[in-house]
């Protein structure tokens, strides 16, 4: 069954005008689909045009040219449904210190014009686990919990699409995972995420399909898996008895590397090279191994790639 689209970018493009003579393209021709039901990864670099590309969703960025739809809503023709379809939680912990969380969504309620028999403040407070908070000071909650406080504000008007931007920017370890399983449990409910991030393990480990951006172009979309899948290089570690230099004129094209703990780093090309090659050569030059692991890279070397020329 084909699933409809949640969100088409088409030709979409932002010019900021600094003086007459200097030009800053945010934007450029920005061509994307996001699948009603994913999570859906916005990588690239800082001043990429995560930024603005969530602006102008969220109204508050003209952009210059293009189509956005969103859940089938024109931005152009209907720009209040096309906010009331998403959801957008900011980067910054902007919330009133003395409000607790009840009284904050109750408000939010109130500014999107829903009627009091039709708020869910109740059930929103549940889904972020802040049930037992509801009625604290938003001051007196930790950073973690001001987190899904602000998740919790973008959903007051059930927006089918929620956009998190840098959702864990500045939050420790144990409260990242916490976060992330809200917003997994979100998303089984059949809410459709857009994610920035530029953790690279985080996208790897939540988006099904991710977008890289780099200045203001869109570098690469595909599946997490096929981006994987795409990594040339592939390291290996040797642990040895002890460090032989190696006759570097019949390398081919592998690099050899070694640190001071006895280990020997291998880099090279998975399609040229096959394992056993490697460990011949190692052996060749005089050196026992004992142990062998791999790398077999991850999406930031996907990234480093494709963003660095």
């Amino acid at each position: 069954m084909n699933k409809k689209n949640a969100l088409k970018i088409e030709k979409l493009t932002k010019i900021y005008s600094k003086n007459s003579s200097k030009e800053i393209i945010a934007l450029n021709n920005l061509n994307l689909e996001v699948k009603e039901g994913e999570i859906f990864g916005l990588l690239g670099p800082n001043g990429a045009g995560k930024t603005t590309f969530l602006n102008i969703l969220a109204g508050i960025v003209i952009k210059n040219s293009g189509n956005v739809n969103v859940w089938g809503y024109d931005l152009d023709v209907n720009p209040r449904q096309v906010r009331s379809s998403i959801g957008i939680v900011p980067q910054e912990v902007n919330l009133d210190a003395f409000f607790s969380p009840r009284k904050l969504l109750e408000l939010q309620a109130g500014l999107y014009g829903i009627p009091k028999k039709d708020r869910i403040t109740d059930t929103i407070l549940k889904m972020v686990s802040l049930e037992n908070q509801a009625d604290a000071y938003a001051r007196s909650l930790s950073g973690g919990m001001k987190r899904r406080l602000l998740i919790a504000k973008a959903m007051v008007h059930r927006p089918p699409i929620l956009v998190l931007d840098e959702p864990t920017a500045g939050v420790d370890v144990q409260l990242r995972k916490n976060l992330w399983d809200n917003v997994k449990a979100l998303n089984k409910k059949g809410v459709t995420i857009i994610l920035t991030t530029h953790l690279m393990y985080e996208a790897e480990e939540m988006c099904n399909r991710i977008a890289i951006i780099n200045k203001g172009n869109l570098i690469k979309l595909d599946t997490t898996e096929n981006l994987l899948n795409s990594i040339k290089t592939k390291k290996i570690i040797f642990k040895v008895n002890k460090i032989n230099i190696i006759n570097s004129k019949d390398l081919n094209g592998i690099k050899f590397l070694h640190n001071s703990n006895n280990e020997i780093i291998v880099s090279y090309e998975r399609k040229k090279h096959k394992i056993d090659e490697i460990i011949s050569k190692v052996k060749n030059a005089g050196m026992e191994i004992y142990d062998i692991s791999t790398n077999e890279g991850n999406l930031e070397d996907v990234f480093i790639d494709l963003t660095k020329n």
